[in-house]
């Protein structure tokens, strides 16, 4: 069994992962559902809106300090390799780096940076706001089991 530090870290990989799959769950399930009801010059301004209040130290620290987190505990499973939970630690590391911080680097920021220099009211954003919205969605459909497996694998880690 994981135990001392190590558990620690595995515990505290659990709870930002799963919060972090929380939050993504959320907009997948019903926030983009909403934004897209509204006409589009509303819904771009809601989304940049939410875009720039995201920013906010809170969320950053759960959303990065969870990513430098799950760096740590592969590092350490990888050089160190622990008896028990091996697998399952690096399955959730990989699958909060890669499928969740790096699909929303490589996916959703430049969408919302995209969206951000449009005027919410120009048929521009309207055009460009019919794609978001269901591309977002799609790779943060991706962010949130990714981020949910991730819960998952450390919870099996720790089991």
């Amino acid at each position: 069994m994981i135990d001392g530090p190590y558990f620690v870290l595995t515990v505290l990989g659990l709870l930002g992962t799963g919060v972090v799959a929380g939050v993504f769950c959320g907009f997948s399930t019903f926030v983009m559902k909403g934004l897209a009801s509204l006409p589009s010059a509303q819904g771009v301004a809601a989304m940049q809106a939410i875009n720039v209040s995201a920013l906010t130290p809170a969320f950053m620290l759960v959303f990065a300090g969870t990513a430098v987190l799950c760096a740590v505990l592969a590092v350490v499973t990888f050089v160190l390799w622990p008896g028990e939970g091996r697998v399952e630690l690096l399955l959730g590391s990989a699958l909060y780096l890669f499928g969740c911080f790096g699909v929303t680097i490589m996916a959703n920021v430049p969408r919302n940076d995209r969206l951000a220099k449009l005027d919410a009211g120009t048929s521009e954003a309207a055009t460009y706001w019919r794609g978001y919205v269901s591309e977002w969605t799609m790779w943060n459909h991706v962010r949130t089991v990714a981020s949910a497996g991730a819960a998952l694998s450390y919870l099996l880690a720790l089991a």
